[in-house]
């Protein structure tokens, strides 16, 4: 499959957080640090050349959070569903030969599981990392899937049922982190 080319950090945090009590773009560690620079840093450390961070719900105080050097995207439809967030993201990054994805709720994604994810993209166009073998974040799609991955997902589904159809390679990730989201404080 060769090299990955340019690649794109995409950080969903569109979304309203109604598990977690309010929109997770704006969550931050006990420290104060917000989740998105967490993510960003983590994209950018693990080998990604830009990163997108994805906005909607609070997305005027959730900008303020974005570290510099990150751009921002808006996703205007943002309440429709988690695909809306991906679509926005995926076109955002456009002009790249691949993306990394995180959902801004898994702040403790290391560097580590983002660049032994894109190690994975000289094997297959389509990379999943796995914990204890369960499949979750960080997420590898290149570029020639960016459209069909849009197109397929629908509401509150992200990219899960595109990569399993399509046998994305898994890369076990266990011995990095958790692998756990964050639906509540």
């Amino acid at each position: 499959m060769g090299e990955a080319g340019r690649i794109c950090g995409i950080v969903l945090a569109a979304g309203a957080g109604t598990r977690f009590g309010g929109p997770k773009a704006l969550a931050r560690t006990p420290e104060g640090e917000p989740w998105i620079a967490r993510a960003a840093r983590a994209l950018r450390d693990g080998g990604c050349d830009e990163v997108v961070v994805v906005l909607g719900a609070g997305a005027d105080a959730a900008a303020d959070l974005v570290p510099d050097g990150t751009r921002v995207a808006i996703a205007a439809d943002w309440a429709g569903g988690l695909s809306h967030s991906l679509r926005a993201g995926l076109a955002a990054a456009a002009e790249a030969d691949a993306a990394v994805i995180v959902p801004v709720d898994t702040p403790d994604v290391p560097a580590a599981a983002v660049a032994r994810v894109i190690g994975g993209a000289e094997r297959a166009p389509l990379v999943r990392a796995e914990y204890d073998g369960r499949p979750g974040h960080p997420v590898l799609v290149r570029a020639d899937h960016f459209a069909a991955l849009a197109n397929a997902v629908t509401g509150d589904v992200g990219a899960g049922p595109y990569l399993a159809r399509h046998r994305a390679l898994r890369v076990d990730c266990s011995d990095l982190w958790s692998g756990e989201d964050r639906d509540r404080r």
